[in-house]
């Protein structure tokens, strides 16, 4: 049986662009994101930077898998060295996972468990645009092609979790000013040093005068551990729905241990909230626009970092060749990206096949950071040139709308 294209699975709606009909709101499988932060109630505005970061949306090429547990308290102190730190937090983040049950509880949210304690495929199905039937356990586990379309949705979906721990320090630029004139210097006064980036933002730190701030923010990715074993013992000893409701299926998971997560690496990123003494904005909204952009940042140097976390993207178009990512996704000109065609084989399981590589062009990279169209709106400069809400890409042809991308450098 030939492959069929899952293009023609694919929802789209479109809208001309210089006389070219492209492609949003694309379905496609994407990873799911949790994220956390640790917390120091100490510190200057930590209410705001809390509420900033448990209100801020998961970004768009995620789901969302985010429960009702967001912090982690701050257990080490300043005196300790970097490394002294960095062992130390992970140490508890250890911890927290393990007392309230992390892992167990980004399970129970993929199959949708109720009060009751019963299991369904409806986020399941949702999220990978399967039939909800195919995949109902009972019927799956006397039928090859269900069997498929299980692990299929264990590889495609549950499988790509991830949970990212972000530990904030904001650095206030007006004090960064005061210690530079007390002949400190910027390094000095960067618990951590920041490098060659932590020269460059000194520089704008000390050009800006009034508000501001720069935010150094540490992040530990984990990933959800789902693999042939831990899916064949749920779904044989866990599994059951409410309309058939065990309840000693209910009492095996509320026991279980079996599940883990797995820690994929840690990064390092800066980001530099710029501001002017003319700003309309209060200390309050500036540490939460800083929060958010930070988050941002650190996100996308864990995907250039590690392969495993980095996802895809679909293409919007294939002429012009684009795709709505941008300097959020942290793209540089140049960068390569794999296109991807996304099929399925007779069994029911997703394929995908490499048709080509592109590169990032340098000359129209979408800036959708988080401050961008804000600060396009308080320039006092009027311009009529149209913001192009996607970036282009050079290289490669017959590209078309819903081809996903991947980056790979």
């Amino acid at each position: 049986m030939k492959k069929v294209i899952l293009s023609l699975l694919v929802s789209v709606s479109t809208f001309g662009v210089q006389g070219q009909e492209k492609t949003t709101n694309i379905i496609y499988r994407r990873s799911s994101l949790f994220t956390l932060m640790v917390t120091d109630k100490e510190r200057e505005y930590a209410d705001v930077i809390e509420e900033a970061f448990t209100s801020a949306e998961i970004p768009e090429k995620f789901n969302d898998h985010n429960i009702d547990l967001r912090t982690i308290a701050k257990v080490y102190d300043e005196s300790l060295s970097k490394e002294e730190i960095k062992e130390a937090q992970k140490a508890a983040i250890a911890e927290y996972f393990s007392t309230n049950k992390i892992a167990k509880a980004v399970v129970a949210k993929w199959f949708n468990r109720s009060e009751q304690g019963g299991f369904n495929m409806n986020l399941i199905s949702e999220r990978g645009s399967y039939n909800a039937s195919e995949l109902d356990v009972k019927i799956a586990k006397n039928s090859e092609r269900g069997l498929a379309l299980l692990a299929d949705a264990g590889e495609e979906l549950i499988k790509n979790t991830f949970i990212v721990v972000n530990d904030f320090k904001y650095i206030n630029k007006e004090e960064l000013a005061e210690k530079a004139k007390a002949g400190l210097g910027f390094a000095a006064s960067l618990a951590g040093g920041g490098g060659a980036l932590g020269s460059k933002l000194a520089g704008k730190a000390l050009d800006v005068a009034g508000k501001g701030y720069v935010i150094k923010t540490t992040s530990n990715l984990y990933k959800l551990v789902w693999n042939e074993e831990t899916a064949a013992i749920f779904y044989n000893d866990y599994w059951t729905d409410d309309t058939n409701f065990d309840e000693s299926k209910k009492k095996a998971f509320d026991k279980s241990d079996i599940f883990k997560v797995e820690l994929v690496g840690t990064e390092v990123a800066w980001a530099d909230l710029q501001s002017s003494s003319y700003t309309k904005k209060s200390e309050e909204e500036l540490v939460a626009v800083a929060t958010v952009k930070a988050v941002d940042a650190v996100i996308a140097k864990l995907q250039r970092k590690y392969e495993v976390f980095r996802t895809k993207t679909p293409l919007i178009s294939g002429d012009p060749l684009s795709a709505k990512i941008g300097l959020k996704e942290g793209l540089e000109g140049g960068d390569k990206y794999e296109v991807l065609e996304q099929t399925i084989d007779k069994s029911g399981k997703t394929v995908y096949k490499r048709q080509g590589v592109i590169k990032v062009n340098k000359k129209q990279i979408w800036d959708n950071r988080f401050t961008a169209g804000e600060e396009r709106e308080e320039s006092t400069e009027e311009s009529t040139e149209e913001v192009k809400e996607y970036t282009l890409f050079k290289g490669g042809k017959n590209f078309y709308s819903g081809m996903l991308i991947r980056q790979i450098n």
